[in-house]
């Protein structure tokens, strides 16, 4: 009777330590990022404004909030008025030279609002591109393709989409790429019409 026991108190000691035993393939918590604190101010964003609503393609999906670092839904910080939404990369040439551009008209008295959505790209290198550039309008970062993926983003870069107050979606193709203040003033006239 007494072996019996000891068997016991045996099978419960090495079960217990099977549990506990630390494996291999037990998940890790991820590696903390760089710290972009500095990059951020820097930078000097405009946070990224939310609101109710938005474009249905992009309810549900969230990004990165460059200004904050913050998680946010896409579809609220396109919502709730009209918006020029200029999709970028840090490797994207045309994109360099548009951003500019964009920066200008956003200052304008007569301009909708303006939000960037990087792609494919660093939040580092995304952060020090803006700062270069002295672009300050709001930005996001797709930092796993989803975003992209529910746009339908052509592999060609810039893309620009206005976003009509009502949530509806509409891809600039004329003109492609906007080189200049007239040339985003005469897309948002040409694409938005009257829904403002």
């Amino acid at each position: 009777m007494k072996s019996r026991w000891v068997l016991v108190a045996v099978i419960l000691l090495v079960a217990g330590v099977v549990a506990v035993w630390p494996r291999g393939d037990a998940p890790r918590p991820p590696a903390p990022g760089p710290d972009l604190t500095s990059a951020r101010a820097e930078a000097a964003l405009m946070p990224c404004p939310t609101a109710a609503g938005g474009p249905e393609s992009v309810r549900g999906i969230t990004a990165e909030c460059l200004a904050d670092g913050a998680r946010v839904e896409v579809a609220g910080v396109l919502a709730g008025r009209p918006v020029l939404l200029n999709v970028w990369a840090t490797w994207c040439q045309p994109c360099r030279e548009e951003l500019p551009v964009l920066a200008e008209y956003a200052t304008g008295t007569d301009a909708i609002a303006v939000v960037g959505l990087a792609i494919k790209s660093p939040t580092g290198d995304a952060l020090g591109l803006l700062r270069d550039l002295n672009v300050k309008f709001p930005n996001l970062l797709d930092t796993d393709g989803s975003v992209e993926r529910a746009l339908k983003i052509p592999a060609a870069l810039p893309a620009s989409y206005l976003i009509s107050a009502d949530g509806t979606v509409t891809f600039i193709s004329d003109p492609r790429l906007l080189r200049s203040v007239d040339d985003v003033r005469g897309a948002v006239a040409r694409y938005l019409g009257g829904a403002r």
